[in-house]
């Protein structure tokens, strides 16, 4: 039976009972179903016999006997039974909506189902066989197009030629009741059914879901019915993990297939078996992804990285030891890295801890404060311990992670040794401009002739004004 909507024809009805139909839904061998709602706008699938089967009495009273048996069906793999009218002209029975493609479609469209797959859904029909059989009743007519995938699960439909248990398959002499390829053996022969026939079903339904394929092949109706009793099914393509299990519910013998409750349990293994197998077989999800490992840059774009080159080009002698260069803070002498570290403010220039080196450098500009109001980020804030100077990845939404220094502990304020290093150059200019002051007052003295020669002048002058011939006579 076909589920695709359909629009209502002419001669179709617009209201059944208590229903309103909206779409066609399919027809079958037994009448057409439709898609209505009732009143409070529930949905459901109405099946209306056909006009000539309505007037059979005894396809009626064999009607009626299905509808009392699908009213004790319970369990949630199969369409609930909403309403029925026995008496009718033509009579209805409507069952529980079940949106979703049938396992015929979905293979049609989508190709085979993966063996953890099939053996879920093999798993979920085989316990609402569980149920059916437990109320009495035989579907007799499980095939592809009668199960429906839903998202809670695949449900089970179209009970129109169940029967009781034990019931014959033959309504006329030599007339089987079902779709040939998925019939049991005794069905054909025309004997007896048992809940073995819907197994025998329900394997060649789990062939073609692995296979998009019968498992007797194509042709006739006579040609099918004749290999389901005589050939054995072609299951070339079928998973191994399936393979035994599905031979073995094609058994020619009922007797030698296993119950609905034995294949529920079975399938439920090889479901789990299987899931895990796929779970193991995926490859290992890495990590962390290459753009997520810590690389020494700056995660964000507002800090550009730039090359730094150092001065004086190659041959230069690196810098002395506390005087940071561009590639991170040099470590003193035994391994120990230098105080301070490197100041660096967007990858710029480098401070200098000697005269007249500017203590930050913001792009190479020599700026030592921020003239956007931002301040720049030290490099220090950003740097791992023993890692060259490359700063480290950062955490969150754009926070930096705890500042830390080769002996891992928290550095002073940035801007306190920005104070500290201007006091020590200052201090140092002004050390060095006395030194040459007072060397520049020194040297007019050497020129003179020494501190020997001034003061030897000195008392020759004072001895020559002392002499008494050098003062006249009193009298005068």
């Amino acid at each position: 039976m076909n589920m695709a909507m359909m629009r209502l024809r002419r001669e179709d009805p617009r209201v059944v009972g208590s229903f309103r139909l909206h779409r066609r839904l399919g027809a079958g061998g037994m009448g057409v179903v439709y898609l209505g709602s009732d009143k409070k706008g529930q949905r459901v699938a109405l099946k209306v016999i056909r006009p000539d089967l309505a007037e059979d009495q005894e396809f009626r009273s064999r009607f009626a006997r299905e509808v009392s048996a699908a009213r004790r069906i319970r369990g949630g793999c199969t369409a609930r039974l909403v309403a029925a009218d026995l008496d009718a002209d033509r009579p209805w029975f409507a069952t529980q909506y079940v949106p979703g493609p049938s396992l015929h479609d979905k293979v049609n469209d989508e190709g085979p189902l993966g063996a953890a797959e099939l053996a879920a859904i093999g798993a979920a029909l085989s316990e609402g066989l569980v149920a059916v059989h437990e109320a009495g009743v035989v579907h007799r007519d499980l095939k592809p197009s009668n199960i429906l995938l839903s998202p809670k699960g695949p449900r089970i439909i179209d009970f129109g030629i169940a029967w009781a248990t034990g019931a014959s398959t033959l309504t006329h002499v030599g007339t089987a009741v079902g779709s040939p390829g998925f019939l049991a053996p005794e069905q054909v022969r025309g004997a007896l059914v048992t809940p073995a026939t819907d197994v025998f079903s329900l394997g060649a339904t789990l062939a073609y879901a692995s296979t998009a394929d019968s498992p007797f092949g194509h042709g006739s109706s006579e040609v099918m019915l004749y290999r389901v009793v005589h050939e054995e099914p072609h299951l070339h393509g079928v998973p191994d993990a399936l393979a035994p299990l599905i031979r073995a519910c094609l058994a020619k013998d009922p007797e030698e297939r296993p119950s609905t409750l034995d294949l529920s349990l079975r399938l439920k293994e090889i479901a789990a078996r299987e899931a895990q197998g796929m779970a193991d077989a995926r490859p290992p999800v890495p990590r962390a992804s290459e753009a997520d490992r810590p690389t020494g840059r700056l995660a964000d774009s507002s800090y550009p990285e730039r090359t730094l080159r150092q001065p004086g080009g190659p041959g230069t002698p690196p810098p002395r030891s506390g005087v940071p260069s561009s590639r991170g803070p040099a470590p003193s002498r035994g391994g120990v890295p230098s105080r301070g570290g490197s100041v660096s403010r967007g990858g710029g220039g480098n401070p200098s801890s000697r005269g007249g080196g500017n203590p930050s450098s913001r792009g190479g500009s020599g700026n030592p404060s921020s003239r956007s109001g931002s301040r720049p980020t030290p490099a220090g804030r950003n740097t791992r311990p023993g890692g060259g100077g490359r700063p480290a990845p950062r955490s969150g939404a754009g926070r930096q992670g705890p500042r830390t220094t080769g002996t891992g502990r928290r550095p002073a304020n940035p801007r306190l040794l920005r104070q500290r290093l201007f006091v020590f150059v200052v201090v140092t200019l002004l050390v060095a401009l006395g030194i040459a002051v007072v060397q520049g007052c020194q040297g007019p003295a050497r020129g003179l002739g020494g501190d020997n020669d001034v003061v030897r002048e000195q008392h020759r002058q004072t001895q020559e004004h002392l002499r008494p011939e050098a003062v006249g006579p009193l009298g005068d």
